[in-house]
This record gives C-alpha cells, structure tokens and sequence, in this order.
C-alpha cells in the first residue's frame, strides 16, 4: 500500500515537427488504500497518465512520486505496481497457473513452492482455483479477466493501475464484476487508479473520481460532488445520464432569458452572478417536474415530442411551447406515470435543483441546493 502523487505531470509528443500536448500539467493526491477513478472521453489522456504512473510512457515535465519517493527515471519493473490491461494479455501457451505466475517469476526471487502457494490462494479468493490447469482459450471472458486479476494480485504490489478492465465483458456480466472489484480493492485496502470512459462505472466504482478533457484536468472529487457540484460545463454535461440540460441566457435584471422562456431569480441567487451577462442556465432531467397546471413563475409550457419508457422510469423529450425555434430538453419522470407523445404539460425548473454557468469560461457561478452537505466531501483540486 502506499501513496501516490501525481505533480504537475505533462506528456508531449513530437508529430513531425507538431507538438502535440497529451497531458497538460495534471496534479493529483491519492491516498494510501484510495481507489481513484481517471474517467473522461475517447482520447483526453487518461490512458497516457496510467501509462506514465506505470513507467511504460516516459515524463516530458512534472513528477511522479510512490510514498514521497519519485519514480519518475525507476523502470517499469521496479515501481511495486502491478497493471490490468482492456486485452486482458494472457499467454495463450501457458496454463492459468503459469500466466498467475509469471510476474512473480520474472519480478522476485520467491521459491516455487512459496509462488504456487500465493497462486493458489489467490484463485480461490477469485473462484477460480479449478481453473488452474486450463488455458486462456478454455476460459470465458469473464474467467479471464479474473486470471488477469490474480495475476496482478499475486505480486502484492503497492499500487494497482486498471485500464478499462471491463469494457470487452458483457453487460451484466460488467455489472457484477464492478462489485467484484469493489470488494477485491475493499478487501485488499491497495491503492488503485482505474481509467474508463463509462461514467458509470466512475459513479459507482471510485472513492473519487478524476475528469479530464483534451489533456486537462477539470476536477477532482467524489462521485456526488462532481454530480451535483461540477466545476464547470463539461464536468456538468459529461457526469450524467442523460446528460444535463442548458439553455444560453442573458441576464436582464432579476431574469434569465433564455429563447421560449424567462427565468426570475431569488436576491440571493443574482448575488452570486454579479456582472455577468451571458450565461448558461442548466437542470439535470431527473430534477424537472412535470405538472398539469402552472402554479409558479418556474413553471412553464411545453409539448413533450418523444416517450422513451425505460421500466423504472420514463425519459421524455420535451420543447417549450412558446419557442419558435424548437429547442428541446430531457426530462426524466417516474415510469408508472403515463405519458404520451405529442401531449401538452408543464414542466416546473425548481430554482432549489438549476445551475448556473458563465458561457464563456464555462465555470459553474451557482450550484444546486443540496439538503445533506455531509454526503459531498470537499474537492481536493
């Protein structure tokens, strides 16, 4: 187990003369025992920074430190990190015995039968001591994944990397291994840096997470916080799904106006938005109300255009009847309320749930109200 912080990391590449800047500058803390989740679109870097932490990328500027010692020139080998890649790399000549083993065999100076014995724990830690003696191709892909796992795990190390483990698994199956994985990395108590692209699985599976955007890191907190606390517009519409919902306003007095639409504002709201004029003004779905009949300056108008009945709940994509422009929005409702298309409802924006974003910077002005402060711990970036 052991700390593992990221100073001021960037990665460049030389394309014929281009330099292209992979990633820019990322700085984080990961405490001992955390599992952090590296979490942002195709091509942002997240890959890159795994592969740097791990020694197999080197480091144009910044430093990578395991316990206050930097590693940034210590071989790959010799980081006491252990990595899980999205191919799983088994060997498809060796048994599961033999692939579990052969980090410890080419990494330690253990005796075969202290090897076997940590080999063999650990697969039945996986449920997969029966396996042993199979090899790769007689194996499920979920079975392999747990070989990879074990792999890893035998040799003990200090910190896990994961890159996108799960992403060739099957959909339940992905489902029940993120608890797997919660539960090894629980167990273990060993720090751990996990990259995907699925924001679910960065919700459900990380102490915090860490978004990046075209090399940038935009914000460091837990899962909740990042949901209902985002920095800024990107962290705002990439957590969440369905995404949330902006509108482009100008503030004119105590107003947003947006195009179908005004929006009053509470004193202590317009406070927070001093001088600013255009803005975003922005909602996640799930915190729209959708009514019968209008009852406050937040309610308004609209036609819903597309039912998309999920079991649980039902996802409506509605329009405000007054916008000659058709602009459309998400709107997530109970699934045992029916709704049908082409209907005409209201639809209330509580002003306790709305976010409020400057449009040229994107950074978040004004947050929603949330009841229990306790649940969101304060960022770390």
């Amino acid at each position: 187990m052991a700390k593992l912080t990221l100073d001021g990391v960037t990665k460049r590449f030389d394309d014929g003369g281009d330099v292209i800047v992979a990633v820019d500058d990322v700085s984080i803390e990961i405490d001992d025992g955390e599992f952090l989740v590296l979490v942002g679109p195709s091509g942002c870097g997240k890959s890159t920074t795994l592969r740097m932490i791990a020694g197999l990328e080197t480091i144009s500027d910044g430093r990578i430190a395991i316990d206050g010692d930097v590693v940034n020139d210590v071989p790959a080998q010799q980081r006491e990190i252990a990595m899980v890649f999205q191919s799983y790399a088994l060997y498809p000549h060796m048994t599961v015995r033999e692939n579990m083993r052969f980090g410890l065999e080419e990494s330690t100076t253990l005796d075969t039968d202290t090897m076997n014995e940590r080999v063999e724990e650990t697969a039945t830690m996986l449920e997969i001591d029966d396996l042993l003696e199979r090899k790769p191709s007689e194996l499920s892909g979920g079975q392999q994944q747990r070989v990879a796992l074990g792999r890893a795990i035998v040799r003990d190390p200090a910190v896990f990397l994961m890159d996108e483990p799960l992403s060739n698994l099957d959909a339940k199956l992905r489902s029940g291994m993120r608890m797997e994985l919660q539960r090894l990395q629980h167990d273990l108590g060993v720090t751990t840096v996990y990259v995907t692209h699925d924001q679910t699985e960065a919700m459900t599976m990380g102490d915090r997470i860490a978004i990046l955007d075209d090399g940038e890191l935009q914000q460091v907190a837990t899962p909740l916080e990042c949901y209902h606390r985002p920095k800024n517009l990107f962290v705002a519409g990439f957590i969440g799904e369905p995404s949330m919902n902006f509108f482009d306003v100008s503030l004119e007095d105590d107003r947003l106006v947006g195009s179908g639409f005004e929006y009053p504002l509470s004193s202590p709201i317009r406070s927070e938005l001093a001088g600013d004029e255009k803005l975003v003004l922005g909602i996640r779905p799930e915190d729209i109300e959708v009514l019968d009949a209008r009852e406050t300056a937040h309610d308004f108008p609209v036609r819903v255009d597309v039912v998309e009945p999920m079991g649980n709940e039902n996802n409506l994509l509605a329009g405000f009847r007054t916008d000659e422009n058709d602009s459309q929005f998400n709107v997530t409702t109970d699934g045992m309320r029916r709704i049908e298309e082409g209907t005409h409802y209201i639809a209330r924006f509580p002003e306790s749930a709305i976010h409020v974003f400057d449009r040229e910077s994107g950074v978040a002005l004004h947050s929603r109200e949330i009841d229990d402060e306790a649940t969101l711990l304060e960022s770390r970036i």
